[in-house]
């Protein structure tokens, strides 16, 4: 079993991998600087993600990413069919990392955008992105912007849109990231974004953990813990915006092997980024997870699945025409009243 894997694994690192397969539907994973993770300008707050780190991985992904992916153009096409419920037009609009090359090709004229922003805290992202406009003269008017989500550099109140696809889970401070969001928005803006949730690669966690127990005796921060985010609904509330919605899907992609999804979460900048990790994974540990991964999770015909939780948001930046409300005690009618009059529950 361990040759062949290892055989497996040589010919993965030569050759490259075919597409995963998407199936129907049933934070984030993860890849120092300062190991005890503090903020170096002061304060002590805390950092769980190392930035650079990250950017480098965007850097690694702006040129490894696949032409179209099928999990990642589900997300942005569920993430973009909210626009197809909103009676507004959205002139202006930011789209911010993680897929955002894919919300860009995939927005065929939805949601009546004329000009469009996007921004990624990686250069080689944002030149890939502008080699592919260059080739098309479809769609709105588009700007490009090298800058991070921790720090929007865009103007208060200067778009009606943002949209953010699988990439603010890498933030240090998700509601404060959000906020920025809303005070970017004009009022009566709308946030959508989509997120990896806490039951994302579940198997490979698993595998993961037995792996290192049997091997090394103990396990190492790998998968990225603020990912679990456990009340998105209050998360919106928190960062101040109006009518908020939240939904979760759960996909399953099929790859030949482990070693084909590590690869496909290279190719997304969805590699470990924790300031706390190990960064070195013995090839013992990776074999033997990958044999694992195969002898726990493996299908008939031979391939793993893998399952990614995208939770979905969408709140408001507060304006007076919204509904809003209603104030404790204002109701004109109380529920024994509704019950009198349509009879008891039989239920």
């Amino acid at each position: 079993m361990a040759s062949s894997v290892a055989a497996a694994a040589r010919r993965l690192l030569v050759h490259r991998h075919r597409h995963g397969h998407l199936l129907p539907k049933c934070r984030q994973l993860s890849s120092s600087s300062a190991a005890d993770g503090l903020d170096d300008g002061g304060g002590g707050r805390v950092k769980i993600f190392d930035r650079d780190l990250k950017r480098r991985h965007r850097d690694r992904a702006a040129w490894a990413m696949r032409e179209a992916d099928g999990f990642v153009d589900a997300v942005a096409e569920n993430l973009l069919d909210r626009l197809e419920d909103c009676r507004k037009a959205f002139p202006s609009a930011l789209c911010l990392g993680g897929s955002a090359g894919a919300v860009r090709r995939l927005l065929r004229g939805r949601g009546g955008i004329d000009k469009l922003i996007m921004m990624d805290m990686s250069s080689d992202m944002v030149r890939k992105w502008r080699e592919s406009e260059n080739t098309t003269e479809e769609g709105p008017e588009t700007h490009f912007v090298v800058g991070d989500e921790e720090f929007l550099p865009i103007k208060e109140s200067s778009q009606d849109l943002i949209i953010s696809c699988l990439g603010l889970h890498w933030t240090n401070d998700l509601p404060g990231a959000m906020i920025q969001c809303r005070l970017a928005l004009k009022p009566d803006g709308l946030f959508l974004a989509a997120i990896l949730g806490g039951e994302t690669l579940k198997e490979l966690r698993i595998a993961c953990t037995i792996a290192q127990m049997e091997r090394e005796g103990g396990i190492s921060p790998r998968m990225s813990p603020l990912a679990q985010v456990r009340d998105a609904g209050n998360l919106l509330t928190r960062a101040g915006f109006t009518l908020p919605g939240v939904d979760v899907d759960k996909y399953t992609v099929k790859y030949n092997s482990a070693l084909e999804l590590v690869e496909h979460l290279r190719a997304m900048g969805e590699t470990n980024a924790l300031f706390q990790r190990n960064p070195v994974l013995k090839r013992d540990t990776a074999l033997a997870t990958a044999a694992i991964y195969q002898s726990m999770f493996g299908l008939e015909d031979g391939s793993i699945p893998a399952t990614f939780q995208v939770i979905y948001m969408t709140g408001w930046r507060e304006h007076p025409s919204q509904q809003k409300a209603k104030s404790r005690g204002s109701a004109t009618i109380s529920f024994s009243d509704i019950q009198k009059q349509f009879g008891p529950n039989e239920n």
